[in-house]
């Protein structure tokens, strides 16, 4: 895999395969290819005895920004379609997190915002560094928090602070998130990666079958409902992308001033 794709994949000589988001220059936005590369790199953990832990981050500027809105945009000014949905694959990611006999760490620097925000707390353990920041702006541009994040946010922060960020879009930066219950770790800016790393390693030797049924009976628990509520959101989410207030939303998104939306 060269160093200029999408999505890095390394599997160390502990078990642990690291899953490196690598678009830089666009603060780790998803793209298709992207999430299809993520989807696929857990897939194969999942039947490969080497690895025993999944390590998820992105670099030293962003976890990720989201969905790359820019990116789509100029897709569709250039009359290009791309085949499937981002959205689906990033549910199936969700559920390939939660569900996964193998456990998986979150190593967060800077932004982990939208559907960014959802891969990161899918996972187990979630390493953040001082400059880390969770943030939810579907409201902003007359869309609705989607990629699981209506229950993964919830279940980690509870409800009104789920409201909160998700209706205000505030950021909430590293010891916040911590306390918040965004995160499982705080740890000096810079070294979240090689935290998580160690972390995963530690998973990595434990015993399999004690790991997985651990993680799957406290999953059954806090996320019961989970595809059902990926299901909710990609309706709601249908809906409201065809709007009048989405397509303002875009605009004003595109265009760098703010939005007036009617309610349409």
């Amino acid at each position: 895999m060269t160093s200029d794709a999408p999505v890095l994949v390394d599997t160390d000589d502990r078990g642990v395969r690291t899953i490196r988001l690598n678009r830089p220059d666009r603060l780790n936005a998803l793209i298709l290819d992207s999430v299809r590369m993520v989807r696929e790199a857990i897939e194969d953990a999942q039947s490969d005895d080497a690895v025993r832990a999944i390590v998820l981050t992105g670099d030293q500027r962003s976890f990720s920004s989201g969905a790359d809105l820019q990116a789509k945009a100029e897709a569709a000014a250039a009359g290009i379609e791309e085949p499937g949905s981002l959205l689906d694959d990033v549910n199936e990611i969700i559920m390939l997190l939660r569900d996964s006999t193998v456990p998986s760490v979150a190593a967060v620097y800077g932004a982990a915002a939208g559907v960014g925000c959802s891969l990161a707390l899918a996972c187990d353990y979630v390493v953040v560094d001082e400059k880390a920041f969770f943030m939810l702006a579907f409201t902003k541009i007359g869309l609705m928090p989607d990629g699981g994040a209506t229950a993964l946010v919830s279940a980690s922060a509870g409800r009104h602070r789920a409201m909160r960020m998700a209706l205000t879009a505030e950021r909430v930066h590293g010891a916040k998130a911590l306390e918040w219950g965004l995160a499982s770790e705080l740890v000096d800016a810079g070294t979240q990666l090689e935290r998580a790393q160690e972390i995963a390693a530690t998973f990595a030797a434990g015993p399999p079958l004690s790991m997985a049924a651990t993680r799957q009976a406290i999953n059954e628990i806090a996320l019961p409902t989970l595809r059902s509520d990926l299901n909710r959101e990609v309706v709601g989410q249908t809906q409201l992308l065809a709007s009048s207030d989405a397509a303002e939303g875009a605009a004003a998104f595109r265009e760098k001033r703010a939005p007036r939306y009617t309610g349409a």
